[in-house]
């Protein structure tokens, strides 16, 4: 079978690589350029307040990745030490999902330090991760959350970024003050002539798209606003991701938990 990858550039290669070794064709069609956000003071200044926190709560592998790249030396010569002052007397790790924790244990942020959904969470997401940390939230003490800014042309967003309000009105609630922090910018991709015709091709040839994201649909949209999507089948990593799919017109759209396990799960009924 064969799958279109819409995933960030620096993403996609390991999905490539885990479904073709399954034995299936894949074409990566990066429907998000991500890249650090343009002004890297706000990142630095929470580095700055590190012990102030009681939690940071990070979206996605790239607010990891993006923020740790501003992260002080001194404190990067801790790494992976959960006694040291930097983890054992710093705020908890948030991570919604699994690449999120990976990419944590990546940064140097020790085991003991991260809090996710179990792995056999129903559903990756701010639902999930609440339901590990609620208990934990003290009342008065800021939580951090670590998340990007869409750049699209259509919708710009606000320089506070986009993405986990649900999380941060629960934060609210519970008597914590939520702030955020632009890591890095997300824009729509700018796709060669070959990559146009591979998408126009891929749109009505039985290809399956997998989308872990909304905003790249949206992209799609943008970038081929008079395709027909009616012979299109996809795949998508959450209900919402669904609704944005079944928007757009997909013809086929089902949703699963966003592993390459179960994607390869949910590939076996389309066969």
């Amino acid at each position: 079978m064969r799958l279109v990858i819409t995933r960030p550039a620096g993403d996609a290669q390991a999905w490539v690589d885990a479904l073709c070794a399954a034995g299936h064709q894949t074409l990566a069609l990066p429907l998000i350029d991500v890249g650090p956000a343009a002004n890297t003071s706000p990142v630095l200044q929470a580095w700055a307040q590190w012990p102030e926190w009681q939690a940071v709560m990070f979206v996605s592998a790239q607010a990891v990745r993006y923020f740790f790249e501003c992260q002080p030396a001194e404190m990067r010569a801790h790494a992976g030490n959960a006694a040291s002052a930097t983890w054992g007397l710093g705020p908890r790790c948030w991570a919604t999902g699994p690449g999120t924790h990976k990419a944590l244990l990546q940064a140097g942020v020790p085991e003991a330090c991260i809090d996710s959904p179990h792995a056999n969470a129903p559903q990756f997401d701010s639902e999930a991760l609440w339901q590990r940390v609620s208990t934990q939230v003290q009342s008065g003490k800021p939580v951090l959350i670590v998340r990007g800014n869409d750049m699209d042309v259509e919708s710009p967003a606000p320089s506070t970024g986009t993405g986990r309000d649900w999380l941060a009105q629960h934060l609210q609630t519970a008597g914590a003050s939520a702030h955020f922090v632009v890591a890095y910018e997300r824009r729509p991709p700018v796709w060669t002539a070959e990559q146009m015709a591979q998408a126009r091709h891929a749109a009505t040839d039985g290809s399956v798209w997998c989308f872990s994201s909304s905003q790249a649909i949206r992209h799609l949209r943008q970038a081929m606003p008079a395709q027909n999507w009616a012979q299109a089948r996809c795949i998508t990593t959450h209900a919402r991701i669904a609704q944005t799919a079944q928007a757009l017109g997909f013809g086929e759209v089902h949703a699963c938990r966003p592993s390459v396990t179960d994607v390869l799960i949910s590939l076996e009924s389309l066969a």
